[in-house]
């Protein structure tokens, strides 16, 4: 069974960045794929998600913060957190999805386990 692998967080302070890896140990280029965030107390949020063909989108929560990209020859999907905020701590988690760009409701193939991010104020 493949596996999705979240890397890069951790504890940084409001206005600093990072860099969220999700390793994929299949392909999955042909599959749109996702982040999620889950803060606490709240649900699990959809935070950026990209398609096989590189088109893009991003909540509006964090628009013009946040950045989502993928190299498909590495099987690895990216989140960049630039500007964090204190409400952006939570833990986030990628997703392949099973359905198509643009059809709902979305369902998917694979979790990964996710990644703790606490931006401290």
């Amino acid at each position: 069974q493949g596996q999705l692998v979240e890397s890069g967080g951790g504890l940084v302070q409001t206005g600093g960045s990072l860099r969220l890896s999700c390793a994929a140990s299949d392909t999955y280029s042909h599959n749109v794929m996702d982040w999620y965030r889950q803060s606490p107390g709240k649900q699990r949020d959809l935070v950026a998600s990209i398609s096989p063909d590189g088109r893009r989108n991003v909540a509006d929560s964090v628009q013009g913060r946040f950045s989502i990209s993928r190299d498909n020859a590495r099987n690895t999907m990216y989140l960049q957190m630039n500007s964090l905020k204190p409400e952006d701590t939570g833990v986030y988690s990628c997703a392949v999805r099973r359905t198509g760009w643009g059809v709902k409701p979305l369902t998917y193939h694979r979790w990964g386990q996710g990644t703790q991010v606490t931006v401290s104020s």
